[in-house]
């Protein structure tokens, strides 16, 4: 074996290595979040990761979904802002690469295909700020209705906007047409429930609109990793900035990195974290999920987490 031949299959075995270890903090992850459907839970926990609002019961709650919710019963979100806050501080974006259950999703849908697409910077800069204003729309569309709740004149302001004016992010979120919607259905229609069977049979617009923002973000996955996490999710949004002042970040040794023949570690970035033009000291970058794939894809081990 040529030594071109050693340090790749020294490189695949790195990379397995991490992904392996990766894939089952997720899987158990999940079986945690949909715990209560093989009769454990439910437990008192909120996180900030993509889930659903359509389980009844649920193990671990979504922090974007509880706020909404919140708000619409006037109350202080308190418990999902800490939840926000707390882990950003802490822990940074990792749950969107080693928790989230749509994370979980995206990585599956990457491996239908061997080869993505390369998305251009320039095209990447203008679309990682997509979900920023998708996040600022939620935020407007809650507070609002919560402000004119307190006012006395939010059931206009229901009426006209339906489940949009409650849930504004779950009303489309494809992850809970994923883990609530379609689960939900298929329990119906197996249980006898025509109600289910109905509604789809009568076409209802936002019933369809569900399922095509589903397969239009799945197909993306397919073809651009993890770009549900890049460019969509204000889940991602509101931690990207606060990643910004994680304790948990990475750092990069100047004498162990030989940046001037190598870029192996941006290469496996899903997100495309320009790692070689970042601080060496320490950096975390907003769209950082901390896979830890730039870690162990280092021949030189010169990136590693650093906290705090």
């Amino acid at each position: 074996m040529t030594n071109s031949e050693e340090t790749a299959s020294t490189f695949r075995n790195l990379i397995w290595r991490i992904e392996t270890a990766r894939k089952i903090v997720q899987i158990l992850s999940f079986v945690l979040f949909v715990a209560v459907l093989f009769g454990l839970g439910p437990f008192s926990i909120v996180l900030p990761v993509v889930f659903t609002l359509g389980l009844q019961q649920q193990a671990i709650g979504d922090a974007l979904a509880m706020l909404q919710v919140m708000l619409g019963d006037l109350v202080f979100p308190w418990i999902p802002l800490a939840s926000f806050f707390l882990v950003a501080a802490f822990l940074g974006r990792s749950l969107c690469g080693w928790v989230c259950p749509f994370g979980l999703v995206q990585d599956l849908m990457g491996y239908v295909r061997r080869k993505h697409l390369e998305v251009s910077e320039r095209t990447h800069e203008w679309m990682i700020r997509i979900k920023y204003p998708i996040l600022a729309v939620i935020l407007l569309v809650s507070g609002s209705f919560a402000a004119m709740l307190a006012t006395g004149s939010g059931e206009g302001f229901r009426s006209a906007l339906g489940v949009f004016a409650t849930a504004p992010f779950n009303a489309l979120s494809p992850a809970d047409t994923l883990f609530g919607v379609i689960p939900t259905g298929i329990f119906n229609l197996i249980s006898g429930v025509d109600s289910f069977a109905a509604g789809v049979l009568a076409v209802r617009p936002l019933l369809w609109a569900r399922f095509a923002v589903l397969g239009i973000v799945l197909v993306l996955a397919v073809y651009v990793p993890r770009s549900w996490c890049r460019y969509l999710c204000p889940h991602g949004a509101l931690l990207a900035f606060l990643n910004r002042f994680s304790f948990l970040g990475l750092k990069r040794d100047p004498l162990k990195c030989t940046k001037a023949g190598c870029n192996d570690c941006v290469q496996v970035c899903p997100m495309k974290v320009p790692i070689l033009d970042l601080p060496w000291e320490k950096f975390t970058h907003p769209e950082c999920i901390y896979c830890l794939k730039c870690v162990e894809s280092c021949t030189t081990k010169a990136i590693k987490p650093k906290f705090p």
